[in-house]
């Protein structure tokens, strides 16, 4: 569901707002810090698709509604009907690995903007993104072992690889509660911003990334996506065509001009 500027979230939901070359991807349950009901899965990829195939969508941003979380997890209201066995929970479990694939894998940048809890299904859906920002007010933690669940292969990868072993044997095994700084200390945050200054700061981030070429950026994430895979899988090929057609672009005449100019250039994607 698009929404304009002005319109008031429902509850217990995904929402995209576009506003120039950023799509916003809203999660929005307040009364549960923003935790993710199964139809709040279902409809990440179908928003994140629609960014996706928008020309104009140089940068997809992921937040939660309001000040005090990012999201908290999975609602956990809901695993005795739909998370218990069976098939309820083989839907359930397919909707969840849909959603972390449609961030992990986006071929266009991604930027989890991070206020408050950022927990559980959460923090996964947030380590998927290509760049994480937090205020100084996030608070992390991967509560698998509190809650006696297992958490896939394909996730704990992913911490490993933003990171590293040693980092996401501690999370996991203690299951601890950390802050921005120490969520900056392991990497797992580029940027710890004070929540006085953490719109603005985000703002010019955003700025700074979405006045660069798309087609830079676009071979730029496919490289990235192609590293994730192993040696024998990559299309290194696709890479260098990408490559080729950045050369071959009006764009990168403008982006010669621009500089001998000495303005900012006026990207058009082609």
């Amino acid at each position: 569901m698009n929404m304009n500027d002005n319109a008031t979230l429902p509850t217990g939901t995904l929402e995209l707002k576009k506003q120039g070359h950023v799509g916003t991807v809203i999660f929005n349950n307040p009364s549960k810090f923003n935790a993710m009901n199964y139809d709040m899965w279902l409809a990440l990829p179908k928003l994140m698709q629609d960014c996706v195939d928008d020309p104009s969508i140089r940068l997809i941003v992921l937040t939660g509604g309001g000040e005090k979380a990012f999201v908290s997890g999975a609602d956990i209201s809901q695993f005795d009907k739909q998370r218990n066995g069976g098939d309820a929970a083989e839907a359930y479990n397919r909707a969840t690995e849909a959603a972390y694939s449609c961030v992990l894998d986006c071929p266009k940048p991604t930027l989890a903007k991070i206020r408050g809890i950022c927990m559980g299904g959460g923090l996964g859906l947030a380590l998927n993104c290509d760049v994480r920002i937090c205020a100084s007010d996030a608070r992390f933690r991967m509560p698998a072992g509190r809650l006696g669940l297992g958490y896939g292969f394909d996730g704990v990868k992913r911490f490993t690889e933003v990171v590293g072993m040693a980092h996401t044997a501690d999370l996991f095994f203690s299951a601890r509660i950390f802050n921005g700084e120490d969520a900056h200390h392991i990497g797992l945050v580029k940027q710890v911003v004070s929540t006085e200054t953490f719109e603005t700061t985000i703002a010019a981030y955003i700025t700074q990334v979405c006045e660069n070429a798309p087609l830079t950026l676009a071979a730029t994430k496919r490289s990235l996506l192609e590293l994730r895979k192993n040696p024998t899988d990559r299309n290194l090929q696709l890479v260098r065509e990408m490559v080729e057609d950045c050369f071959a672009s009006e764009d990168y005449k403008e982006g010669r001009k621009a500089f001998v100019e000495k303005r900012t250039p006026d990207f058009q994607g082609r």
